[in-house]
């Protein structure tokens, strides 16, 4: 049985990147940029206003000047339409471009203005007071945007600052969603005694559609493999399948023998963690990945981010997935040879955790409380108020 490491050191190497595409830059949020992006000129382009006020020459204020004739007002967008000699000032806006020579703006508060003249008693200034300077944020050729990044909204706002109204990002890989058993019922219905509803659908689902992944497809079968084989021969034309439930070593668990005899190749069957020990991994010789998950809520959880997650985001050029450092305050035993992945959650907003009541993995509340997925190595069969590895599930 392989250990996480080495499962996930399979799911890298079968990763490769997908195809990119060009979308226009309002479909771009929730998608994958693909290439870095450089500013296309300095920011600020020019030197800026920072508040509303009067653009002033530093040299007369130091020779003791403090009053001066208004010649013009500018407005952010605008050049001033009247040339400013001695003594002589600009009302400006917030955003406008300072005038060459001008390396001084007052704030409006710290002067009085009577008709076209304004005087201030203001003593403490240096250049470029209230000013913005050219390039100060970014310069003509520097990178803004290094990727592979999500496009959030704040980076959309980047990308049209630079110009872009198209986007090269990473194609969204078609994927196929499958639950099965007989004891599960749709979430509307009104279960049997000893049914339970979909609660795994909605699971994967919310997950791939909060890295902006919608499934094409979303099945549930029933544990007959009369039904299920030729779904999932359909299925294969994907570039991921995910199926959920079917697994263990149970009569009716027939996905792994179903996708041997569809001629998917094993990459694993089991892995020494807990919960999901019994995940089944899989490639066609087409490329279609294959990740059958357990059924189990918190199993489903578990495996889908140490490995389908992973997995797509290394064919987005991600690297695998990070896991932080940080302190357990609690105590913790286990009985299991197992690396033990467990709900745990940030206390009083802090980098501190602290497990979270667990009662295995069909515990359907085990995770809505959690921030992270602590890990407890197969090595630590105790551990008491010490560093630990947790991965962020938010």
């Amino acid at each position: 049985m392989l250990s996480f490491q080495e499962a996930q050191n399979i799911i890298s190497s079968e990763a490769a990147l997908l195809r990119t595409e060009h979308i226009p830059l309002d479909k771009a949020v929730g998608r994958m940029l693909a290439s870095d992006v450089y500013a296309d000129r300095d920011y600020p382009p020019f030197n800026r206003a920072a508040m509303d006020g009067f653009a002033l020459r530093s040299g007369e204020l130091a020779d003791g000047i403090r009053t001066f004739t208004i010649v013009d007002t500018i407005y952010a967008g605008t050049v001033p339409k009247e040339p400013a000699g001695p003594g002589t000032c600009y009302r400006i806006m917030t955003g406008a471009a300072v005038p060459e020579g001008f390396d001084v703006v007052i704030r409006v508060e710290d002067t009085v203005e009577n008709e076209a003249v304004m005087t201030t008693a203001i003593n403490s200034f240096k250049p470029f007071l209230n000013i913005a300077l050219r390039g100060e944020d970014v310069k003509l050729g520097e990178p803004v945007l290094r990727c592979p990044l999500m496009c959030s909204a704040s980076v959309a706002s980047v990308l049209a600052t630079v110009g872009k109204s198209t986007v090269e990002v990473y194609a969204l890989p078609s994927i196929v969603l499958i639950t099965t058993g007989d004891e599960v019922v749709s979430p509307e219905q009104a279960p049997s005694p000893v049914q339970i509803r979909n609660s795994n659908a909605a699971l994967l689902k919310g997950l791939l559609k909060e890295k902006g992944w919608i499934p094409e497809m979303v099945f549930h079968l029933p544990d007959a493999p009369v039904v299920m084989e030729p779904v999932l021969r359909e299925s294969l034309s994907a570039d991921i399948v995910i199926t959920c439930g079917g697994v263990s070593a149970g009569d009716a668990d027939f996905v792994p023998g179903l996708w041997k005899k569809l001629g998917v190749r094993e990459l694993f069957h089991k892995v020494a963690i807990k919960p999901g020990k019994p995940i089944w991994c899989g490639r066609t010789a087409e490329g279609t990945m294959v990740f059958s998950l357990p059924g189990n809520p918190f199993s489903c959880l578990v495996t889908y981010k140490l490995f389908v997650e992973t997995y797509i985001d290394l064919c987005h050029g991600m690297g695998l997935k990070a896991f932080r450092e940080t302190m357990f305050n609690g105590t913790r035993h286990k009985r299991s040879a197992l690396d033990e992945f467990f709900p745990a959650r940030f206390m009083d907003g802090g980098f501190d955790v602290e497990p979270l009541p667990y009662r295995g993995s069909g515990d359907v509340l085990a995770a809505k409380d959690a921030d992270v997925l602590a890990w407890q190595p197969a090595s630590r069969n105790t551990i008491v108020q010490e560093r630990i590895k947790v991965l962020p599930l938010r």
